[in-house]
């Protein structure tokens, strides 16, 4: 946290967003683009995510110290941010933020989507929906890595149901996005220009069958199609609504897709190699100063989404990651990419393997969140 906040204070001061609703924030590009909005423009925010405090000798989730870690950083730099715990998904957690957002900001004029995860539960059917990583139409063949033993081996994914699919679309699909715009709108705590924003992912052709010709691909159209139409109603007022395209980074739920963790230790190498590389808050810098705030209109893609995976596509990258992709095998997958870098990343996640830091060194884990509403 302290890294990534240094980071975008030695950058530039950012003309951008007053008040920012940060739906999914204690991870990834919400927990990126949060830190940015604050300490790159001096931005007050609200951040939303699950609770999840020590209880025992369980600690909290690395999602609660970093929202803690958020908060009194805020605090010291004299911005205003609250944090509501709870299910996004549920109509009383949206309900609660609108209430924050009236009492303590008025409105907000950016709204970041980036919730993830493999359950939604809609209270409108009553049912719960898992989504699932499969390919559609017919089975899927090719390499994969175990990044904790760098063995390299085949595997074959079967497709997904009818069934299979809707759920995930249901889950990560533009639904409940499309949900919250209207409970704030309803509740007058939108700004007359407020713009929106959630994140997607294109990716190589070597992921193509597993990503976006998948499952998930058909919850990310979803979730397009439902960018275009939140832009149509938040463009009357000067904002809008917009896909954020981004590069492969390590994540929970990234590293957890088959194929995908040696595609990127390639991908890794390769940019690095090119000096191109980036991180969460790389990427989310990227998106605040050369996308969304600068003196012209918001450049898109012919579909009108946001493309911060410009340099992961580059031809000369592109062609690189698939030369070394037909030579990979266990023997050789440690020099050959970066796989190394991607598990440290993975381990970083939840606090591990940060130079620096004391392992040995007693600590509490019961650690509380400033200005938390639960």
């Amino acid at each position: 946290m302290q890294q990534q906040i240094e980071y975008v204070q030695q950058r530039p001061r950012i003309s951008g967003p007053k008040n920012v609703l940060v739906i999914g924030a204690s991870t990834g590009y919400g927990l990126a683009s949060r830190i940015v909005a604050a300490f790159g423009a001096g931005a007050n925010t609200i951040g939303v995510y699950r609770p999840s405090t020590a209880s025992g000798s369980r600690t909290a989730s690395a999602g609660w110290y970093h929202s803690a870690a958020f908060e009194e950083a805020a605090h010291a730099a004299g911005l205003r941010s609250f944090s509501v715990t709870g299910d996004a998904f549920t109509p009383e957690t949206k309900q609660k933020t609108a209430e924050v957002i009236a009492r303590e900001l008025g409105q907000v004029d950016l709204i970041i989507y980036s919730v993830a995860t493999a359950r939604r539960y809609d209270p409108k059917t009553e049912e719960t929906y898992t989504s699932v990583l499969k390919p559609i139409g017919q089975s899927y063949t090719n390499k994969t890595v175990n990044f904790h033993t760098g063995e390299v081996s085949l595997v074959t994914l079967d497709p997904a149901s009818e069934q299979e699919i809707e759920h995930t679309v249901k889950v990560m699909g533009g639904e409940d996005w499309q949900d919250w715009i209207k409970v704030l709108n309803d509740a007058e705590v939108l700004a007359p220009h407020a713009v929106t924003i959630a994140f997607s992912y294109i990716g190589s052709q070597i992921t193509q069958p597993i990503y976006r010709e998948g499952t998930i691909g058909k919850a990310k159209d979803h979730l397009e199609q439902t960018a275009r139409e939140l832009h149509e109603q938040l463009s009357a007022g000067g904002g809008g609504a917009y896909v954020a395209v981004t590069k492969a980074l390590v994540t929970q739920s990234s590293s957890a897709i088959p194929v995908v963790p040696l595609y990127m230790s390639v991908l890794y190498k390769t940019m690095k190699e090119h000096g191109l590389h980036e991180g969460t808050i790389e990427q989310m810098v990227r998106l605040f100063t050369e996308r969304l705030y600068t003196d012209g209109s918001v450049p898109v893609d012919s579909l009108e989404r946001i493309r911060l995976d410009d340099w992961e596509m580059r031809g000369d990258i592109q062609e690189e990651v698939s030369r070394i992709w037909a030579e990979l095998e266990t023997s050789n997958v440690f020099q050959l990419t970066d796989l190394e870098g991607f598990r440290k990343e993975f381990f970083q996640l939840f606090g591990f393997e940060t130079d620096g830091v004391d392992y040995e060194a007693d600590c509490d884990p019961e650690v509380a969140v400033r200005n938390v509403i639960s």
